[in-house]
C-alpha cells in the first residue's frame, strides 16, 4: 500500500466507530457506517474544529462545537454554520487493516 497511511486494524473500527489518522499534517477521520468505510478531513469548514467525536446520525457527523453537519460519504456541508465541504478521501482494506491517503 505504497503512499497509503495505515489507520488501524479492521477489528478496531467496528460499525458506529471512527478512527483518526494523519497523512502529514492532514487529519483524516475514517467512519464505519453499517460496515461501509468513509474518510473525510477531520476539520469543520466553519471554524477549523475537529469533526471526529461528534454525534453521528445516518451518514452525517455533527461538529461538536457549533452544530454544522457533514455527509461522511461526500464531505458535503449539510447545514449552517458550515457552507463549504470538507475533503473526502479514499479508503482501502488490505491485510486486515484500514488504509487511507490524502489524494488531493
Amino acid at each position: 500500500m505504497n503512499g497509503w497511511i495505515r489507520v488501524c486494524a479492521t477489528s478496531e473500527l467496528l460499525p458506529g466507530e471512527f478512527q483518526v489518522a494523519f497523512d502529514g499534517d492532514t487529519a483524516i477521520a475514517v467512519f464505519n457506517i453499517d460496515g461501509e468505510l468513509y474518510a473525510i478531513e477531520d476539520v469543520c469548514t466553519h471554524d477549523g474544529g475537529e469533526l471526529a467525536g461528534g454525534p453521528i446520525e445516518g451518514f452525517s457527523v455533527e461538529c461538536p462545537r457549533h452544530g454544522a453537519k457533514f455527509d461522511v460519504r461526500t464531505g458535503e456541508a449539510l447545514c449552517a454554520p458550515a457552507y463549504l465541504p470538507t475533503a473526502k478521501f479514499p479508503v482501502a482494506v488490505d491485510a486486515d487493516a484500514v488504509w487511507t491517503r490524502d489524494d488531493r
